[in-house]
């Protein structure tokens, strides 16, 4: 096992999960109560990355994260004039590619809030936020730990887009995926399928918490 992969992955999949949820929380409750005429695109928006080929989707980041770039120039000033391949840039390239698996359930959450819901808590004198904290996260938390789940089993399975971004630097931006494409190459498949059978292990796992938390929700709306 590339304990220093892993450690990689790892420390990829927390900061994604950290930065990611947040903002896709916000997005997410925005887009299951909004009735604005563009929401059909801006959910498709959300949705590309699902159906972008990786290397569609990271030859973009690597045209638009190029030192030639005028973005590629503005993050070079807070990573030592090189952002491509450095670990800030897996991460920017993981933080676009798992917004639908973090956008996604939250979404499908807080569409199973019934509206008569949100005006007795306003009718109750409750402000936003009150209401937001004490009764819509309550009743949305299995759609966050299934995005949860989903964003960081994605990140650590992710290949394409981090190896173009990020190329196969070791303890840099060598995740467990590349270090066993590498060990392919190298032709030491004894390495690659034990990593590849605990990235297996882990990814059955975070299937089995997604499917149980679908059906905790779909029993609380039963009893409802």
């Amino acid at each position: 096992m590339d304990w220093l992969a892993v450690s990689v992955s790892l420390r990829l999949a927390l900061w994604t999960a950290a930065l990611l949820l947040p903002l896709a929380l916000l997005l997410a409750r925005w887009l299951a109560w909004s009735q604005i005429r563009w929401k059909p695109a801006i959910e498709a928006l959300v949705l590309l990355p699902l159906v972008l080929p990786p290397t569609v989707l990271g030859y973009y980041l690597l045209v638009g994260l190029a030192p030639a770039s005028w973005l590629g120039r503005l993050l070079g000033t807070f990573a030592d004039g090189q952002f491509l391949f450095s670990f800030p840039a897996i991460l920017l390239a993981s933080l676009v590619v798992n917004v639908p698996f973090a956008v996604q359930p939250m979404q499908r959450a807080f569409e199973g809030i019934s509206r008569n819901v949100r005006d007795a808590a306003a009718v109750s004198g409750l402000t936003p936020w009150q209401a937001f904290r004490a009764i819509e996260l309550p009743l949305v938390w299995p759609g966050v730990v299934s995005a949860l789940a989903l964003v960081t089993a994605h990140t650590l399975g992710e290949f394409g887009v981090i190896l173009l971004v990020g190329g196969s630097i070791p303890g840099e931006t060598q995740t467990l995926s590349i270090a066993i494409y590498d060990r392919l190459q190298a032709f030491r498949n004894a390495e690659a399928g034990m990593m590849a059978a605990a990235l297996l292990l882990f990814s059955f796992v975070t299937l089995g918490v997604v499917h149980l938390t679908a059906r905790r929700r779909k029993s609380g709306r039963a009893h409802d």
